[in-house]
């Protein structure tokens, strides 16, 4: 395996392990505030370490502010904030199942926006790819799940799935002009101060000192684990394979997700989550390939 396909199949499971801490959050710490402290733990050893690799901070250009801004509206503001309200509403499980819907809509993006090639098989990888997670998140009841109430909670992890497509068109922009760890942390940072005043608002100032020992690491885990290696291994990704190949590699999601429950809610793993997983596999070779053999047999 590539180095950069290990990187984004850790982002995979670091992001799984995230529903697991956001649904531990969502009953005690509130959406903004949750999100703003995500984002100050993970700043701090962002800007630490685009300090050291760079040896200074990278100036930013007057044309260039407009989408940083555009980077923490909706990589960090509008999607952990419907990410949270979600998850305070419905399922991992569930949440996990919308967000496996990346990929579809990021890679017919860029079709269109950035003439990215598709063609039969890697339409086909996308669709067993993302079938997979859905047979893995259902059970292998794929009938129930369609047939189910979609109310607030749906729309609010819909909604953060949107955003993360915007983040991950933007952030191949953003790249022509900075590194992958520049624009992380830029990200982050200035969403963390759009957060702040929501933030102030929600009663942060007063609600931090009622938060357990459990509640802070698990913003730990969501801010260094899910946010500082997360995004920088998933931006290395589109910068190296590009916004469709590297999100496919989202459909890894819940099949974490469901792995870690196990391991740490005492979940069971069935034979649709192995089936999933295959699928999930077969979707990602597929569509890295763009053939049924790459030459190598």
């Amino acid at each position: 395996m590539k180095l950069i396909h290990f990187k984004l199949l850790m982002t995979a499971i670091f992001w799984g392990g995230t529903f697991i801490a956001g649904r531990t959050l969502s009953d005690n710490v509130a959406p903004f505030s949750a999100a703003f402290l995500r984002f100050v733990i993970a700043s701090i050893p962002l800007l630490f370490m685009t300090y050291r690799m760079e040896g200074r901070f990278p100036p930013i250009q007057k044309d260039k502010v407009f989408y940083l801004l555009l980077l923490g509206l909706t990589g960090v503001f509008s999607y952990n904030v419907f990410f949270f309200k979600g998850l305070r509403l419905i399922h991992a499980g569930r949440a996990s199942l919308i967000i496996a819907n990346n990929p579809i809509f990021i890679t017919i993006a860029s079709f269109f926006l950035f003439k990215e090639k598709l063609n039969a098989v890697k339409i086909v990888g996308i669709l067993v790819s993302v079938t997979g997670a859905m047979v893995a998140i259902s059970r292998g009841n794929l009938q129930g799940m369609l047939t189910e109430s979609f109310g607030y909670g749906e729309i609010f992890i819909f909604l953060a799935v949107l955003s993360w497509v915007a983040y991950s068109l933007i952030g191949k922009r953003v790249m022509q002009d900075f590194s992958a760890i520049e624009a992380v942390t830029y990200a982050s940072v200035t969403g963390a101060i759009m957060l702040f005043p929501a933030a102030l608002a929600e009663g942060i100032s007063t609600d931090i000192f009622d938060y357990s020992l459990v509640n802070w690491f698990s913003l730990f885990y969501l801010g260094f684990f899910g946010t500082v290696l997360g995004f920088v291994w998933y931006y290395e990704g589109i910068q190296k394979l590009g916004p469709s190949k590297a999100s496919l590699f989202i459909n890894f999601v819940p099949i974490a997700a469901i792995i870690l429950a196990f391991l740490f809610l005492d979940e069971p793993i069935t034979i649709s989550l192995l089936a999933g997983a295959a699928m999930v596999s077969l979707g990602v070779y597929l569509t890295n390939t763009g053939s049924l053999f790459n030459g190598r047999f």
